[in-house]
Formats: C-alpha cells, sequence, structure tokens
C-alpha cells in the first residue's frame, strides 16, 4: 500500500507573491492552479491513502470548495475531514478559520473513521482511519514546544488502545526533528519511516524534519520518499507499506498489563 502526506497550505501556493500586498496575505486567497497541481501530484503517484494537512473545507477563501472533497472525487477516492479546531474554540465562529482543517482521502475500503481532540493546543484534531488489517492517525501539532510533550502524550495513550498495527503520520511542527520525539516513539513502539532522516520543511531548500510517517511492529516499509514537489511550504512524504500477515492484531493496554501481570 502507498501512504502519501503533505501539508498543502491550504493550496494558497508559495513564493514572493503570497506576502503580497503584506506579509501573509497569501492566506486569505486559494489558488486554482496550485490546487489542480496538488491533485494531479497526488494522481501520479496513486496512493491508496492521503493524509492531507491544512485543508480548507470551504470557506470564502476557496469560493465555497471543499478542497478534500474536491481531489477525493478527482482520485476517485473516499474522503473524511474535519475543522482541526477544539469545538469550543474561538476558531469555530472565525471565518475561513472555522473551515481550516485536515482529511484522509482513501482507496481502500474504510472499517470506521473517529475524531479525538487533544485538551491542549490550538490545533486539537486526531482523525483516527482505521482499515481492514491497520490503523491510521492524522495529526498536526502545536507549534509550542510544551504542548506538544502534552499532545505526544495524549496521543500515546490513544495509539495503545488500538489492537490493530498503527500508523501514526502527520506535521508534527518538530524543530528539533527526530530527537525531539524519540521518547515518545519508544514508548509507544514505533519507528520513523525516514530512516535517512530527509528534511521535508521548507519546500524550496529543505533543512527540517517536520514532517512524519511513523509505523508500529508488523508493518514493513519498502519504500520512501520525499519528492521535491513545491506547491506548499512543505513537501510531500511517500511511504509504501505492507502489513505482515501475522500481525493483522496487537495486544491492547489492557491486554500487555494483564500479560505482565501473569509473567
Amino acid at each position: 500500500m502507498r501512504l502519501l502526506v503533505y501539508n498543502i497550505c491550504y493550496a494558497t501556493g508559495t513564493g514572493p507573491a503570497f506576502h503580497l500586498p503584506v506579509p501573509g496575505a497569501g492566506y486569505l486567497r486559494s489558488n486554482r492552479k496550485v490546487l489542480t497541481g496538488i491533485t494531479e501530484f497526488l494522481r501520479a503517484e496513486g496512493p491508496d491513502i492521503v493524509g492531507l494537512i491544512e485543508v480548507d473545507t470551504g470557506s470564502i477563501r476557496t469560493g465555497m470548495l471543499n478542497q478534500a472533497e474536491h481531489i477525493a472525487r478527482e482520485l476517485g477516492h473516499y474522503s473524511t475531514f474535519q475543522c482541526k479546531y477544539g469545538a469550543d474554540s474561538i476558531n469555530q465562529f472565525m471565518p475561513i478559520v472555522r473551515k481550516q482543517g485536515n482529511a484522509f482521502l482513501s482507496s481502500p475500503s474504510v472499517h470506521g473513521e473517529r475524531f479525538h481532540y487533544f485538551d491542549t493546543g490550538i490545533k486539537r484534531l486526531i482523525i483516527e482511519l482505521e482499515l481492514s488489517d491497520v490503523c491510521v492517525f492524522l495529526v498536526h501539532l502545536s507549534l509550542k514546544f510544551r504542548q506538544r510533550q502534552y499532545q505526544l502524550r495524549s496521543l500515546h495513550d490513544l495509539i495503545l488502545q488500538s489492537t490493530k498495527p498503527v500508523i501514526v503520520a502527520g506535521d508534527f511542527n518538530t524543530f528539533w526533528g527526530t530527537h525531539e520525539i524519540y521518547l515518545f516513539m519508544r514508548a509507544a513502539g514505533l519507528r520513523s519511516a525516514n530512516t535517512a532522516g530527509l528534511p521535508s520543511f521548507p519546500a524550496r531548500v529543505p533543512r527540517i524534519e517536520l514532517d512524519f510517517i511513523l509505523v508500529s511492529e508488523g508493518i514493513e516499509v519498502t519504500d520512501f520518499r520525499v519528492p521535491d514537489v513545491r506547491f506548499s511550504d512543505h513537501r510531500p512524504l511517500v511511504c509504501d507499506f505492507r502489513v505482515r500477515a501475522d500481525s493483522s492484531e496487537r495486544p491492547t493496554t489492557a491486554a500487555a498489563d494483564s500479560a505482565a501481570s501473569a509473567a
């Protein structure tokens, strides 16, 4: 199977024009040419699962176009999406911002989808996509170090509840790269698919490893790439993997604790 994770920055584009007429003005306008480029790139890669970070789900910025649904329709995929802010967040009442979310697009049969929320940080959404033999979590962690650590603790507890092999992917905002999430990965039984530590940000000349695909035991990574694609300020991650036949289930936290007690 192929998983592609991409922070598309709401298809607003990059470069000097993004900051005209004032710095950051590009956030207020979407670019259909950029969205088309992203869609065609995804089509060429042929992913089974797409995790999109920073997707506009239908604000005035895009002319009420839901980018997740649009791309999914073009690819013939199933889509699930949600606003990335908590239900009680003031951002839910702000134009444009309330339509900023994350999304999964998927071609395999989907067994379930669940939306979880961190109890700290501004960006709180966790999307869990359950397929026949794997659960995939999509996150966009806080820009603040302390809040990221609280979020990683919550994510750890959530992952351990899964009875299937797990993939955790998204924009972790880890300015120290893998070093910052080393203990989290060890505790959750995860490893990075990006064994070479390839950076993904900024797209023009990547220097920082902000985006991750982490996999649990039972998942064999057969290929990993960070393509030179510059439709966003991030580059996408492409991971080919397979789930081993003998790893369709793994013990939950309760089962693991029971086994440890018996021993």
